[in-house]
């Protein structure tokens, strides 16, 4: 071959010797341009052209660096013998459009996963950064302790201890980045020929957590007091996921009897434990906060989870698990050589906001917080009294409304998310379908709205749902 007969465009964003390569390439693969051609010469391509050598040079040491020629010591450049190897398909311009909206946002969200950022404490954290990185610690850097840093896990423990009942010692804390990552290192933990048994409705995600890691997982139905342990011990599980200080999404407090029916069911057998999700106990807004599961727990039954995501940021990412002493023996054996996922930074700087008091400080302030918004929603659902009833309205963050006005669950979300409010509905958390006909019910969460746009949402909603209604 002495010439290519190649359309170059001057004036064209991509440079001539892109221009010169893309076209080479397009032919090879295109198979016009044969396995084992010789090219012209760089001199007289570039004549060809009427381009100067190192353009030509460029786009041939291009393709040679992709395999696409091979150049022959006084011989020139010869095109690669790749036919037969596999079917080059050039992929075609496509017009990007734009990923396509699911949900539109609406101006009023009643999430109740929501945690008022405003009140993070940006000074504080900012300050406690600074300080342990003023000084040039090469130890920062390090890899450290799989568990977690040894001085965050005492901190967790004293915590622990004074607001939540638990006696722990820090060699039982496992530190890492979010619940669920905790949770999925403790499937790399349990047995796999275990049976999960969660409460119905439920947190969907440990169920699906549970369920990838291929273990036997299955709902278990609730009463007024929480999991119903006598469906419990006739599913057959060796392992309980409750979340007994504020179930989500029910919101139900378990009582003090039924937490020890758990703990009886638990000791009936040497395989079989309690996990317990404290995921925002800290929320408590009528008596006195009460005692976690794992504070009654004698026999070493209970694992216990706890993160700091619903009380100071989602990003922080930092939740620990408490394992009993028969699965923190099946750790060290099994999974103490995966290493902790959180930054050695950040456990430090969470250390000293727990020790410094400065956590206690941001509970109080947050907690004030969010029970005038509570109480706010409270008030405003007075006006669907006649229609229906509240529940879980004790601690955490979010409520629920069961409300018998005619309309279904979805009716109610799609007529609340048109005039602009979104709401939840609580069919969504049931793993198994419920037989009996239940009313209509949704999850109004407050944390991250304030009081004004409360009150304002509501009235929105009773416009869309009870208006003009008789009763």
């Amino acid at each position: 071959m002495n010439e290519l007969t190649i359309n170059l465009k001057p004036k064209s964003k991509i440079p001539l010797y892109e221009q010169i390569y893309d076209y080479i390439k397009s032919d090879i693969q295109k198979k016009r341009i044969p396995s084992g051609e010789k090219l012209p010469s760089t001199r007289a391509l570039s004549k060809h052209l009427e381009v100067s050598r190192s353009t030509v040079e460029l786009a041939y040491e291009q393709l040679l660096s992709e395999g696409y020629i091979e150049a022959e010591p006084y011989r020139g450049y010869f095109v690669a013998h790749i036919d037969n190897l596999y079917q080059l398909n050039t992929v075609k311009n496509v017009e990007r459009k734009a990923p396509e909206k699911t949900r539109e946002q609406c101006r009023y969200d009643f999430t109740p996963n929501g945690v008022d950022l405003k009140s993070f404490p940006y000074n504080t954290w900012r300050k406690l950064s600074k300080d342990i990185l003023l000084d040039d610690k090469v130890e920062l850097f390090r890899l450290g302790d799989s568990q977690g840093e040894y001085g965050l896990r005492a901190a967790i423990c004293a915590y622990l201890h004074q607001a939540r009942g638990v006696n722990c010692l820090p060699e039982q804390i496992l530190v890492g980045a979010g619940s669920d990552y905790m949770m999925m290192l403790l499937g790399t933990i349990l047995e796999n020929g275990w049976r999960i048994a969660v409460e119905n409705p439920t947190y969907k995600r440990a169920y699906r957590l549970f369920e990838n890691l291929s273990y036997d997982v299955l709902a278990v139905d609730m009463d007024r007091s929480g999991m119903d342990v006598g469906k419990l011990r006739e599913s057959g599980a060796d392992v309980a996921f409750v979340m007994p200080s504020h179930q989500y999404p029910l919101g139900i407090v378990m009582p003090i009897r039924r937490r020890l029916e758990l703990l009886n069911w638990a000791n009936e057998s040497e395989t079989r434990f309690i996990i317990e999700d404290d995921y925002d106990s800290e929320f408590r807004y009528k008596g006195k906060p009460i005692p976690a599961l794992k504070g009654y727990d004698a026999n070493e039954k209970v694992v216990y989870i706890g993160t700091f995501s619903k009380s100071i940021a989602p990003a922080i990412r930092m939740s620990y698990m408490v394992l009993p002493k028969p699965l923190m023996e099946r750790f060290e054996t099994r999974s103490k050589f995966i290493h902790s996922t959180v930054s050695k930074v950040d456990q430090i700087i969470l250390q000293r906001f727990v020790e410094e008091g400065y956590y206690e400080r941001h509970l109080n302030k947050t907690r004030a917080l969010y029970k005038s918004r509570h109480d706010v929603l409270l008030n405003s659902l007075k006006v669907f009294q006649d229609w229906g009833t509240v529940s879980g309205e004790n601690a955490g963050v979010h409520l629920l409304l069961h409300l018998d006005n005619g309309m279904t669950e979805e009716e109610l979300i799609e007529a609340a998310e048109n005039a602009d409010v979104r709401v939840y509905g609580l069919s969504e958390y049931y793993i198994a379908k419920r037989e009996k006909k239940h009313i209509p019910t949704v999850l109004l969460g407050y944390a991250n709205m304030s009081e004004e746009k409360i009150e304002k949402a509501v009235e929105i909603l009773w416009n869309v749902w009870c208006a003009g209604k008789e009763r």
